[in-house]
Formats: structure tokens, C-alpha cells, sequence
């Protein structure tokens, strides 16, 4: 598979690229796609609800009512669960909601996401570009030549660029990110992806197939 290489103005700079088939022209494993980010949600929940259980509130013990005779349920201290500000059964408590997902399966779940965007004409590739100053006026002009500054996007760049991130992060359906960066809740979340053509030869290092 080949892409057209086209340049800041949207315009084809007359050259393509060859896509790897085994990372951009596979079957996609949804299976793979959906535990990857499964994990990456999980990473990013804080773990700190807490409720407070019966012996941690601060009411008294005192007894409220007798045992016997009142023609009621029997009844212990305020702290019941029973009772209004009463403590709460098995509530929530603060846990690490991370887990391990092998290598492998992190992987293949990027190439058969990147593979659906592929397949889905939703990759775009950009000649490498720089900006001299964070002008998110310049982004936004460079997304609108590109016909997808109404898409939710993800930007690809080979190494990180300070003025391309500054630019574009007061954009709300903008991300920029490193190849290394790259994960597959952000290629799925993303409409379309503009990837780097200096970025192609990293994604291909990073996501070869390895035994």
C-alpha cells in the first residue's frame, strides 16, 4: 500500500510512501484493540474513591434504644448502615486499577488499529515540518488545507517539537505525539491521523515484527 506525501499547504508534493504491510495492512485483532485500551483507561483512573465503613464513623456507640420490648427491630449505635450518615456497606476503596497486558499483545493491538485507519482512508501522511513560534493560528490553518480541522486528529512526529505541541494544545480535538508515544486508545480515538513522513521508518522499528 501507498500514500501520497503531501505538504503544509495540502498540496501533493508529487512523492508517496510504501506503508508496511505487516503493520499497516493486516487483519485487524479487535480483541487485541479492545485490551489495549481497556489497559490504557485503567491506567489513567486515580484509584482514591474511599467510603467510610461502619467502624470508621464518627458517631457514638452509645446504644439508642433497649433490646427488648419496644415492639420495633432491634437497633445497635448511629454507626448502623441502617441509619441516615449511617456507615456504608462494602463501599469503595482506594485500589490500583492497573494491569499487565504482554508486549505482544500491545503490538498487534497498534498495528490492527493502524490498520483500520489505513483501510478506512483515514491516515494522512505530511512532509516533516517545523514552526519557528507556537502559533495555534498557524495549526489550525495547516489542518483547514489539510480538510480535517473538523476532525477529531492525532499528529504524529518523529521526535518531539516544542513550537507543533505548544500549537496545537489549544486545539480541543488536537494531540500531537511522538512515535514513541503512540498507543492505541489515541489512534482509535482520533477521526483521522496525519503522521510524519520522517515518523514512517520509527513506526516501522517500533512496530516490526519481533519473534
Amino acid at each position: 500500500m501507498e500514500l501520497k506525501v503531501y505538504n503544509i499547504n495540502g498540496s501533493e508534493t508529487g512523492r508517496t510512501i510504501a506503508l508496511e504491510d505487516s503493520i499497516f495492512a493486516i487483519e485487524p485483532n479487535e480483541h487485541a484493540i479492545y485490551l489495549d485500551c481497556k489497559q490504557y483507561l485503567a491506567d489513567q483512573r486515580q484509584g482514591t474513591h474511599k467510603a467510610k465503613e461502619r467502624s470508621e464513623n464518627a458517631h457514638s456507640t452509645r446504644k439508642l434504644k433497649r433490646q427488648k420490648g419496644t415492639g420495633g427491630a432491634r437497633s445497635g449505635d448511629y454507626k448502623s448502615p441502617v441509619f441516615v450518615g449511617g456507615g456504608t456497606i462494602f463501599g469503595p476503596k482506594p485500589r490500583d486499577y492497573r494491569f499487565k497486558l504482554n508486549i505482544k499483545v500491545k503490538r498487534l493491538a497498534r498495528r490492527s488499529a493502524l490498520s483500520l485507519k489505513a483501510a478506512n482512508s483515514e491516515m494522512t501522511v505530511l512532509e516533516n515540518f517545523t514552526l519557528e513560534a507556537p502559533k495555534t493560528k498557524k495549526m489550525v490553518e495547516i489542518l483547514n488545507n489539510l480538510k480535517i480541522n473538523d476532525k477529531k486528529s492525532l499528529i504524529v512526529v518523529e521526535n518531539q517539537n516544542k513550537f507543533v505541541s505548544l500549537s496545537a494544545r489549544n486545539l480541543q480535538n488536537v494531540k500531537v505525539v511522538t512515535v514513541t508515544e503512540l498507543n492505541t486508545y489515541d489512534i482509535m480515538n482520533a477521526k483521522n491521523i496525519v503522521i510524519s513522513e520522517g515518523s514512517m521508518a520509527e513506526i516501522n522499528r517500533v512496530l516490526a515484527t519481533k519473534k
